[in-house]
């Protein structure tokens, strides 16, 4: 199955199994391909630093061989040179969507999408859905002011920062569920939300801190929902899998 950057965006028309992304938090390719091989109904799955850095580029190669949508997450965070070369790279790859932090500014950000759309237009491949991480679902009110001493509170501080990704031309944010609503109200319906710290009322919500549950936060208008624990540690992460799908689908109709 392959869905272009703009028709991701069409959210009616994606079904839930195809807004829910599974990440491949494991070491080694190894250990990822089993995991892919063992869930076959999942299109889209997540490759985050810890595998990028063991597996390199050929994981994704895997991915795409198997016609998987690819969510290339490594929130990149530079000098505006080093992100445009380094988003250079990743459209190279056709991955379907690729994060930054929005915190790197306007100025990096903006010159990633330049070097991006450059690269897509040279290439002749699909621009990549570039989102900017607001605030990583880890961190706690408690935590942005006593330690990061950002005199705002968590949502205050998430739109700030997705208004300026919107400013600057970006497709979309990673944000938590617990923002969506209020995002909603100031951003456009196309302006993709994608939320990681998503955890069934059936699940352990280990390290994340703003949650809410994936129906709860579709919801309230979110795009795409990347869910790892819930699905990969249960016993049997297929049936797993299908009961959040169903879920889902359930409470949107």
């Amino acid at each position: 199955m392959t869905i272009s950057t703009t028709d991701s965006l069409t959210v009616n028309a994606l079904t839930v199994d195809q807004r829910i992304i599974v990440p491949l938090d494991v070491p080694t390719a190894e250990a990822a391909l089993r995991l892919i091989d063992s869930l076959p109904q999942v299109s889209f799955w997540k490759v985050g630093l810890e595998l990028f850095i063991s597996a390199g580029p050929g994981m994704l190669q895997e991915l795409k061989a198997r016609d998987k949508r690819i969510f290339l997450d490594l929130k990149l965070h530079d000098i505006p040179n080093t992100m445009a070369g380094a988003c250079a790279a990743a459209t190279r790859y056709g991955v379907d969507i690729l994060t930054l932090h929005a915190s790197a500014g306007q100025m990096g950000l903006a010159a990633a999408l330049s070097a991006a759309q450059a690269e897509s237009a040279a290439q002749n491949l699909p621009l990549p859905l570039i989102v900017a991480v607001t605030l990583l679902t880890s961190i706690s009110a408690e935590a942005l002011a006593t330690e990061l001493r950002v005199p705002l509170k968590p949502e205050a501080y998430v739109l700030q920062m997705a208004q300026m990704t919107q400013d600057v031309g970006l497709g979309g944010v990673v944000c938590s569920p617990q923002e969506v609503s209020q995002l909603r109200r100031f951003l456009p319906p196309d302006f993709a939300l994608v939320c990681p710290g998503v955890r069934p009322t059936w699940a352990s919500t280990n390290d994340q801190q703003r949650t809410l549950t994936p129906a709860q936060a579709l919801q309230a208008g979110a795009t795409y929902l990347v869910i790892g624990r819930p699905i990969t540690a249960s016993p049997d992460p297929a049936a797993a899998f299908q009961r959040i799908c169903d879920e889902c689908a359930t409470a949107l109709n």
